[in-house]
């Protein structure tokens, strides 16, 4: 069976995880990365074949559905493009503390989050 990372539009199901449980693992065990938009938060899972990532936007961040939807939407996508150069078999939590994401130009979005997941330590080629 073949694993198709890229889809058309979405991140695979087989890349995403949520629950209770599976995100109170990662936030209990998890390293977190801060920045005033967002926090990371991600720890080592060597039960999975393949890196899981979540996104969380609070109400508190956001009240419309829609907007933390999008922002949602646009992080996934992000993600999408970026789990092959993830190191290791990961769970990664992406915690929204900002409304800022909504409207933020991709490009700059994608500087952003490269910057975390460099601090964080996931990327292939960042020596932790």
């Amino acid at each position: 069976m073949a694993v198709f990372l890229y889809t058309r539009h979405m991140i695979s199901s087989l890349f995403r995880f949520h629950g209770h449980g599976s995100l109170r693992y990662v936030y209990t065990n998890g390293k977190a990365v801060r920045s005033q938009l967002l926090t990371i938060k991600a720890t080592e899972n060597a039960r999975r074949k393949h890196s899981r990532v979540s996104v969380v936007v609070s109400k508190k961040v956001l009240k419309s559905a829609v907007g933390r939807n999008r922002i949602r939407r646009r992080l996934y996508e992000y993600m999408r493009h970026k789990l092959p150069e993830i190191k290791n078999v990961h769970d990664i939590v992406l915690i929204v503390t900002s409304s800022e994401l909504r409207n933020m130009p991709y490009s700059e979005l994608s500087a952003h989050l490269d910057q975390l997941l460099e601090k964080a330590g996931l990327h292939k080629a960042s020596k932790n």
